[in-house]
């Protein structure tokens, strides 16, 4: 009987790195330190109704590829039936193979239900069958899916809106799962919005704060920080095309945001100026706090502008950028550090082309403080697949300390997606097993090659990180 495909070695390609990801990488505990899972899910212990509630909606990778292979809209985000929807996903499926979706679904159906049959058109029946069995046991819920992956924590992300309500709840629980929130603030910082306004009336709102002026909105995002953090939160994240850092002056920032608040239009150099100064308060911010920040950069959003009025953002219609990152990125960095107002920061880059960039520009602020203190992020998004993580991981180590390394982060909104730590430690471990192989790793080190990849699995985050 031949083995099936998600099999104890897949992805290893030699018996060093089989020893080094049974031996040291495959029991670690996960910890996600950045995700989008709605924690008012795991507060209320929500249970999925069927395999398309919790694995085709609202994940734009499978809608892309149902868009590409001709599947109507009604069959992914429209009225069709779930038992419909996850038909065409099993239609679609073949058609994946060499994208990682293939690999993602095959181990996530091998590690969540125990499935080993392909999913394709001819097996689709039988495995909605399965999984629609299992999903109706109580193991099957939000937090048993959690603690089926060994999940010790998972940070989701919110806006500075947000009244943390289901994390409190959570705080008062313990289901085996540590989970605590990201401050996302970039609502607050893109002042070019056409609902940036509205979005000011709201902090204001929150934090009990009138926004009318540069100080007051200083102040009323400084009131969430300390909300957030009254709650247990300790990084922050930011999607942002690019790194802003203008030169600017109290009087222009005050009137630019007095412009906007009248209704005027704001000129981009304006935009720059007001979007640096917001950066900057915020991330000086984060040092008083002691936070860990994030940066991810590159993006291009919301491309096709019919489907966006259609669906709205979040929906699959973003791509890679090739924004300029290097010298504002830099500027940025240079000062906070001036003023030690720098701290621990992990930035992702969307673009490939960044990856030199990025390898090379933490190096420029690791000042000896912190092991690992300014950090580049693993291959995110369009690069979280097997050549972007293995490009990401060959250029931090050929121009910084891959040991240091944070490690891999599933920045999804499915709790079926952990399986891509374990994706993420196989690559790891196949990679430096190949080197030990060739020669170029010394084996007589298997024992401290071990370490680097526990670390990388899992201890540099448990150190890095204050929760």
């Amino acid at each position: 009987m031949s083995k099936p495909f998600i099999h104890d070695n897949f992805l290893l390609e030699s018996k060093y790195a089989e020893e080094l990801y049974h031996d040291y990488s495959k029991n670690q505990p996960i910890i996600d330190y950045h995700n989008h899972l709605p924690p008012q899910q795991i507060a209320e212990d929500k249970a999925f109704n069927n395999i398309t509630d919790v694995w085709i909606n609202g994940d734009h990778y499978k809608w892309r590829a149902m868009r590409t292979l001709g599947v109507n809209e009604r069959f992914i985000t429209g009225n069709a039936s779930d038992k419909e929807k996850f038909l065409n996903w099993a239609k679609t499926v073949p058609y994946t193979m060499r994208n990682p979706l293939y690999h993602w679904t095959h181990m996530e159906l091998t590690r969540y239900f125990g499935i080993t049959d392909l999913l394709n058109e001819k097996s689709a029946e039988k495995i909605w069958d399965i999984t629609q069995e299992k999903l109706n046991s109580d193991s099957y819920s939000c937090r048993g899916l959690l603690k089926k992956v060994n999940a010790e924590l998972v940070c989701t992300t919110e806006d500075p809106l947000d009244t943390l309500e289901y994390h409190q709840q959570l705080a008062k629980e313990d289901f085996g799962v540590k989970v605590s929130t990201a401050f996302r603030p970039d609502k607050a910082i893109l002042i070019s919005a056409e609902d940036y306004t509205d979005y000011l009336a709201s902090l204001g709102k929150v934090s009990g704060i009138e926004v009318s002026s540069f100080s007051t909105l200083c102040d009323a995002l400084r009131n969430r920080i300390q909300h957030f953090h009254d709650n247990g939160c300790r990084l922050c994240d930011h999607g942002l095309s690019h790194i802003f850092f203008e030169d600017y002056t109290e009087s222009e920032l005050n009137a630019i945001i007095k412009k906007k608040l009248s209704g005027k239009e704001v000129s981009d150099e304006e935009v720059q100026k007001f979007q640096s100064a917001v950066l900057v308060f915020l991330c000086e911010t984060y040092h008083e706090f002691g936070w860990v920040q994030q940066f991810h950069l590159g993006a291009l959003r919301n491309n096709n502008a019919r489907m966006h009025r259609i669906l709205g953002p979040d929906t699959g219609w973003d791509s890679i950028g090739d924004y300029p990152q290097a010298q504002k990125l830099s500027a940025f960095l240079n000062a906070l550090d001036s003023n030690d107002k720098l701290c621990k920061t992990i930035i992702y880059n969307l673009n490939p082309a960044d990856n030199e960039v990025m390898a090379t520009m933490i190096g420029n602020f690791n000042d000896g403080s912190i092991k690992g203190k300014v950090q580049w992020g693993s291959g995110w998004w369009f690069l979280d697949q097997k050549d972007g993580m293995t490009k990401q991981m060959n250029a931090l180590s050929n121009m910084g300390l891959i040991s240091c390394f944070v490690g891999m982060l599933t920045d999804s909104r499915s709790f079926l997606s952990f399986p891509r730590h374990e994706y993420f430690r196989r690559i790891l471990c196949n990679l430096l097993g190949d080197e030990i192989q060739r020669g170029e790793l010394p084996k007589e080190e298997m024992q401290w090659i071990g370490k680097m990849v526990s670390d990388i699995s899992y201890f540099n985050a448990k150190n890095y990180f204050d929760f």
